[in-house]
């Protein structure tokens, strides 16, 4: 018989106790303590994640089947569905949020280390969304389409380690690019994305803060060829790839035949991919050209 510490409890002591209640008294968590603290939430909610808990009620079945171990799980509070819908529901979500970013905050840097695949010593974040449906008759306020309901979760992900430093949750209905002007760039980061994000007045922003994007381009927008780049003789090229660069600089008219706004009227550097077992090409918009070719 087992008579050591949970597996739960020795993860949880990582945890920087001290911060949390910070994040605590910022927002005055247990101002109106009812039995069941934020420690408690997080702890409960925490289990729910690492185990698999689908639903209140799934999580007050397994903590309750092991009630004699609540207290060394560090759970001080009765564990019910009620009490956990309650604390959902009434303590301050700021707390959770900014937790997060200190627990960020400290996981970064061990893994700041961690090869990635390609010979970059900046920062190499990945934009992306997923949209989370969800049923229309409960969460009515989620509307999507006529009888759907979802919500959007926009994640910044930073590729050394896989580690989220940005999550943000929309209504469905907000388009991707949006998102970018909650993002405030990192000078001398990399940002890769997909089409969704292609904005000119939203990419100029980045432009005017020195970090580096690689997005992709529309299928409709109208580039023009300014010049090409000499190819050398780059033992790290692989000739098999088909691989043409050069700098398209983005004229009038623009993405779907309107004219760009001044502002953006900087040079970009492009180059076309061309994937010979697929058949198909995509082209590339970086802003540091001789970092990809």
């Amino acid at each position: 018989m087992n008579l050591g510490r949970t597996i739960f409890s020795q993860i949880m002591e990582h945890l920087p106790v001290y911060e949390f209640q910070k994040c605590m008294a910022r927002y005055r968590g247990d101002s109106h303590l009812r039995g069941f603290s934020c420690l408690d939430q997080y702890l409960a909610m925490s289990f729910a994640q690492l185990t698999y808990r689908e639903s209140l009620r799934d999580i007050e079945a397994c903590l309750r089947s092991v009630g004699s171990k609540l207290h060394h799980m560090g759970l001080r509070g009765k564990v019910s569905r009620t009490t956990l819908a309650d604390a959902n529901e009434s303590h301050d979500w700021h707390i959770f949020a900014d937790f997060a970013q200190v627990l960020i905050g400290i996981a970064r840097p061990l893994y700041v280390g961690d090869p990635i695949g390609i010979d970059l010593d900046a920062s190499l974040y990945a934009l992306d969304s997923s949209t989370i449906d969800l049923c229309l008759s409960l969460f009515p306020w989620a509307r999507f389409r006529k009888h759907k309901a979802a919500v959007k979760m926009h994640t910044l992900l930073d590729l050394h380690g896989n580690i989220p430093t940005s999550i943000s949750i929309t209504d469905g209905k907000m388009h991707d690019v949006n998102i970018l002007d909650e993002i405030l760039p990192e000078a001398g980061a990399f940002y890769v994305m997909d089409r969704g994000y292609v904005d000119f007045e939203r990419l100029f922003v980045f432009t005017l803060s020195a970090p580096f994007f690689v997005v992709r381009t529309k299928s409709n927008v109208l580039l023009q060829r300014r010049y090409s780049h000499e190819r050398g003789e780059d033992p790290n090229l692989d000739r098999g790839v088909g691989l043409r660069a050069g700098d398209d600089h983005p004229q009038a008219p623009g993405a779907g035949g309107q004219p760009l706004p001044n502002s953006t009227d900087s040079e970009r550097d492009a180059f076309r991919e061309n994937a010979h077992f697929t058949g198909t090409s995509a082209i590339r918009l970086p802003r540091r050209f001789t970092r990809f070719c």
